[in-house]
């Protein structure tokens, strides 16, 4: 039976919700906000320093998907090379691809490329500030848009991800699950933004979800909406928000075929521009299927070898995870269309997905190369 406490906010009316409970988040924010490459803190926020719309971009589009401490190296390194608009839509896409290698999702990378050309050739090198013309670019969506326009204009608009979500789902103790409740918390978002500091109230929201309002063990003795938040006085926030259990991810396998020359080098070629990890560098690969009918074996390699297997690594997609045996050979073959042989010293370089950079550390490490991987544990390489 919930408290008198618990059934009063539940029944408290939306705009009940907003001006109190917005203010002790933005003065919660001004204590507690975290300093990123990419934000503009409350303090110098007064007295007008604002947001470059192109930094916001650039961190939103990284944050897919990413946690804060992986994007922030890669942030800092594309804004010492490409510092604006203009010199990221003049960039080569190879190169950009390249630096971009280690974040996964590859498709964001692509999108970041041709949302820069549109907006340099199309807008004269400026952001639009409506959420409608901000969703027209690629790689911007209704959240993406939402924050951007919230951040670097101060347009009112509620940038509702998970972390908003689970908050909102905590404060209010929305039964219902997440998927059904979407319409009802964008409600309530949006009457909470602060009029006059929509990015701050932004941000706002993405700290306390990502620093306090955590998924397991959240911090509610420092948050600044305790006192109301239904799912705390019930003694469950971890209950909220509902419905959120991920299924599991169905398994696909394949096989990845590291050649390798005398000199070290590793053949190395362009994947289709389509699709997963689409024109990313990589060794030649089989197709990614459900099977489970025992090892693909090297009759699936791209050429006759003496082909060894070395192993397996495993990696997690969006939608299934992947289990990849890696095979090694010694050649002297010439590179077909589309391949070349990239030198040792150069993989580094090579604009590498994470799970093709894995396959070939494991092939190099158990075929005894040295300076390019550490041996792997019983001959495995796991997903981090």
């Amino acid at each position: 039976m919930p408290s008198v406490a618990v059934a009063q906010i539940q029944t408290r009316t939306i705009e009940q919700c907003a001006g109190d409970s917005t203010a002790r988040l933005l003065d919660w924010y001004e204590e507690n906000a975290r300093q990123l490459p990419w934000r503009v803190a409350p303090v110098s926020r007064r007295p007008g320093e604002r947001p470059d719309p192109y930094r916001v971009w650039l961190s939103e589009i990284m944050l897919q998907q990413t946690r804060v401490a992986t994007v922030i190296p890669y942030f800092e390194r594309f804004v010492a090379r490409w510092p604006d608009i203009a010199s990221l839509a003049a960039a080569d896409e190879a190169e950009v691809m390249s630096a971009w290698a280690g974040l996964g999702y590859y498709s964001r990378a692509r999108s970041l490329k041709r949302c820069a050309e549109i907006i340099a050739g199309q807008h004269g090198g400026r952001f639009p500030c409506d959420l409608a013309k901000l969703q027209t670019l690629p790689g911007i969506g209704p959240y993406t848009a939402a924050a951007i326009a919230a951040i670097a204009f101060d347009e009112p608009a509620a940038a509702i991800d998970g972390n908003v979500e689970r908050v909102l789902s905590r404060v209010h103790a929305i039964a219902e699950p997440i998927a059904i409740a979407r319409p009802k918390i964008r409600k309530l978002a949006q009457a909470l933004v602060d009029a006059k500091r929509p990015g701050d109230f932004a941000q706002a929201m993405m700290d306390l979800g990502a620093t306090v309002c955590t998924p397991k063990s959240p911090d509610c003795p420092n948050c600044p909406w305790q006192a109301e938040c239904a799912a705390f006085l019930r003694d469950e926030p971890e209950k909220y928000p509902i419905g959120t259990t991920k299924p599991a991810k169905p398994m696909r396998r394949g096989a990845a075929f590291i050649a390798i020359e005398a000199s070290g080098a590793v053949l190395l070629e362009r994947r289709p521009p389509s699709g997963l990890l689409g024109g990313m560098a990589g060794p030649p690969t089989t197709d990614w299927s459900a099977r489970r009918d025992g090892a693909i074996g090297a009759d699936a390699a791209p050429f006759t070898a003496d082909w060894r297997l070395c192993g397996t690594v495993r990696h997690v997609f969006t939608h299934f995870a992947l289990e990849l045996e890696v095979w090694r050979c010694e050649t002297q073959r010439s590179p077909g269309v589309g391949q070349w042989w990239a030198a040792a010293d150069r993989l580094e370089s090579e604009a590498l997905p994470s799970l093709m950079r894995k396959a070939i550390q494991l092939a190099l490490a158990i075929g005894g190369n040295s300076g390019y991987a550490r041996p792997p544990k019983n001959g495995k390489r796991a997903d981090v």
